[in-house]
């Protein structure tokens, strides 16, 4: 099969197209054959050595797959349309025809998701419900400001806070407001000519940036509110400062893949923004390390 790998760590173009055998699921295991596969900003950090998350190289990257079963295990048959994350950060090896995954880290795609859409999935909406749900607790009525909106994890975010019944306001680009609006967003903020500090109290913050907007994102929640905080390097806050404040900071590093919350999600639209030949993986590194794209860089077989 055709694997995309790399034998050191640097920019874009240390990804390569090699040859590799076809793995073979174990106990526990299924085989999937990858219609797609998500391409994540994590995967970049990896890519460039920012992350260690698989040891040295060479390696494997990807996390996000949907595709075919193709060898049947664990409540999966053969020809079952799947998505799922391989364990993260552990194992990677979504960049490739095949792909051995946990079956519990794997559910049925739905029939509202093409197989594109269902490859982006996985990691951005379990990082949106493990935090938004798990970690915050967002529930009708609440008031919850998400940065970079329109962003992998911030449009599935605004959209599984709109389905807990919340009022939703979300920073983006004046270009994208009117897409965060057919999303459902209540309220979207020009972070380029508005000040979001000078938006009603909120309950809840999702900071995908991290630096001085999460000190700023502080300003305007509640007292006992929460600041959720999904940046790996500098999210430029810590518990302590959030305790001078009176309010909870959650630093959200580890999503843990999950057939069972995949499964709990609600109805989504997710934006592709580039479907991308595995072969040019290096392109979709790229667009994605780029910043200007709306939704999900998908990478097909």
């Amino acid at each position: 099969m055709r694997v995309i790998t790399q034998n050191t760590v640097g920019d874009a173009s240390v990804l390569e197209v090699t040859q590799a055998p076809v793995p073979v699921a174990g106990p526990g295991e299924v085989l999937v054959k990858v219609g797609a596969a998500g391409v994540n900003p994590v995967d970049t950090y990896i890519r460039g050595g920012g992350f260690p998350a698989l040891g040295e190289p060479p390696f494997t990257l990807g996390w996000d797959v949907a595709g075919t079963v193709e060898q049947a295990g664990e409540g999966f048959a053969a020809g079952d349309e799947v998505h799922g994350m391989l364990d993260f950060p552990g194992d990677g090896g979504g960049y490739a025809e095949y792909a051995v995954v946990k079956a519990s880290n794997l559910a049925k795609r739905p029939s509202w998701l093409s197989v594109e859409q269902a490859g982006a999935v996985p990691m951005v909406a379990l990082t949106a419900w493990q935090t938004l749900v798990g970690r915050a607790g967002v529930s009708a009525g609440q008031r919850v400001l998400i940065h970079a909106a329109a962003g992998g994890v911030g449009h599935v975010a605004v959209q599984i806070a709109k389905a807990r019944g919340a009022y939703v306001i979300g920073t983006a680009s004046a270009a994208k407001h009117d897409f965060l609006r057919s999303l459902g967003v209540d309220e979207v903020v020009d972070y380029r000519h508005q000040d979001f500090t000078e938006i009603e109290p909120v309950d809840v913050v999702l900071d995908a940036i991290g630096g001085e907007y999460a000190e700023r994102s502080a300003k305007v929640i509640k007292p006992g509110g929460v600041l959720v905080s999904v940046v790996p390097g500098n999210p430029g806050f810590d518990v302590d400062r959030a305790s001078e404040l009176g309010i909870r900071f959650e630093l959200f590093l580890s999503v843990i893949a999950s057939g069972a919350d995949l499964a709990a999600l609600p109805q989504l639209k997710v934006q592709i923004d580039h479907v991308v030949p595995l072969a040019e993986a290096a392109k979709a590194h790229e667009l994605v390390e780029s910043g200007r794209t709306t939704g999900k860089v998908i990478l097909v077989p």
